[in-house]
């Protein structure tokens, strides 16, 4: 099939104890958890061809680009800042998309209409940011899959009574849009009720694809659109990974299977009861948050599921490493390798040489990441650790398009292998519930 070559190259080989000893996982462990992610391999095919899981239709949608774009323009239109409230999913993939242009980074300077997704909700940042921002150029994306999520509810709230106080109550309908599920039988959730009520434009959140699971769609493409990303090539590198489950190939063969073979069995044969996912770019940052909250979210239910940890090289190689060689043997290491050899800022011989660093001289920055990188994968695969290997060799839209859909493929096979359903998430609920109810009590 057309499009299934990855612009990702995923590597399991460090991680069997035919290469790394008795802390590798056995062949025979491997073909079985292999023979059952082939099992839920089948069930996607079949949910694909019934529409039972509408996800695996979205990269191959263009409906909701001609929308996506005609809220963005509004948005666009004599602005500086954008304010995007949301949480959990409805905030991490935007901010993993938008880290690609650099934005969230140490170094970034934001030039033109500046992006801000505070996510999470602190009374003082909040009180900092609408405060720093000139309200009369500024709009608000308020992204609730519900509508019913206090968070982005008190934000919008806030910033709602900020502009009331400026004088700009009267145009309150030009500095906001609402991108929420649809009315259920008549009846609009509480965000879509207000936004009716204040006529901020709508756009729908697809009632069939849950908001961790959501970043193809308009609620990740939206906020990148405005980062002037190219979204399309964010849902082809998708839909290139999708075409591997969708052509009929064996599981070995479909890398988010393999993933997700290789996790499963780990935990079962070997105790590695922690997912740890590390890079080596601060532009991926938010993706390693995306991920954690993917699969702990999805997976974490009656008793089963690993702990996500996400880390970013070359810092936490050094807080973290010690313990990684030295510590418990619980962990799978997943490592994202991106081509960083030949860049960055330049340490002149002639400079080096002058100092006990001459060994530096002639090197870039990326020169001394690329050896850090490689040097952490082969010195975990010498101590017995499990390490799988993603290559990047470009870090684009079509590559970051394909490793979300290749780890919510590897989340949802995962779930089927370990009999849990990835899609709800029970135990959120309780403390959601007595937040309220403290709220409440708090106000009588």
């Amino acid at each position: 099939m057309a499009g299934t070559e990855l612009p990702y190259r995923q590597s399991l080989d460090n991680c069997f104890a035919g290469r790394i000893g008795e802390g590798g996982l056995s062949e025979a462990s491997y073909e079985r958890a292999l023979s059952e992610a082939a099992a839920a391999l089948d069930w996607l095919r079949g949910a694909h061809e019934s529409g039972e899981l509408p996800l695996l239709r979205v990269p191959a949608r263009t409906d909701d680009i001609h929308r996506i774009k005609e809220v963005a323009e509004k948005l666009l239109d004599n602005t500086t800042d954008i304010f995007v409230f949301g949480i959990g999913g409805s905030a991490l993939g935007a901010q993993a998309l938008a880290q690609l242009t650099g934005w969230g980074t140490q170094a970034h300077i934001q030039k033109g209409v500046r992006l801000h997704i505070p996510d999470n909700l602190d009374a003082a940042t909040m009180d900092a940011v609408l405060s720093n921002t000139d309200l009369r150029t500024t709009r608000f994306l308020v992204v609730s899959k519900s509508g019913g999520t206090v968070e982005p509810a008190i934000q919008t709230l806030a910033a709602m009574s900020a502009l009331e106080k400026a004088g700009g109550g009267k145009y309150m309908k030009h500095h906001f849009a609402v991108l929420t599920e649809p009315a259920k039988n008549g009846k609009p959730n509480p965000m879509r009720a207000l936004a009716e009520a204040n006529d901020f434009p709508t756009l729908e959140h697809d009632p069939g694809v849950g908001g961790r699971y959501a970043v193809l769609t308009n609620v990740g493409l939206l906020p990148a659109h405005l980062m002037g990303l190219d979204i399309a090539a964010v849902r082809a590198g998708a839909a290139s990974v999708l075409a591997q489950v969708l052509d009929g190939r064996p599981a070995k063969d479909v890398a988010p299977a393999a993933g997700a073979a290789l996790s499963v069995a780990m935990a079962r044969e070997k105790g590695a009861s922690m997912s740890v996912v590390a890079a080596y770019a601060d532009r991926l940052e938010r993706f390693l948050a995306w991920y954690c909250q993917l699969w702990a979210e999805s997976l974490g239910k009656d008793g089963k599921g690993t702990t996500p940890v996400k880390a970013l090289g070359p810092v936490d190689q050094h807080s973290q490493l010690q313990l990684w060689l030295a510590g418990p043997k619980d962990k799978l290491f997943t490592l994202f390798l991106t081509d960083t050899k030949g860049k960055g800022p330049e340490a002149l011989t002639e400079i080096a040489e002058k100092t006990k660093f001459d060994f530096l001289g002639g090197h870039r920055i990326g020169d001394l990441v690329d050896a850090e990188q490689r040097a952490t994968a082969d010195t975990l695969v010498k101590n017995g650790r499990p390490v799988r290997t993603f290559t990047l060799p470009a870090l684009d839209e079509r590559t970051l398009g394909a490793l979300f859909m290749h780890f919510m493929l590897e989340t949802i096979i995962a779930g089927r292998m370990l009999g849990v359903d990835p899609f709800d998430q029970p135990a959120v609920e309780e403390g959601k519930i007595l937040a309220k109810q403290y709220l409440a009590e708090g106000k009588a």
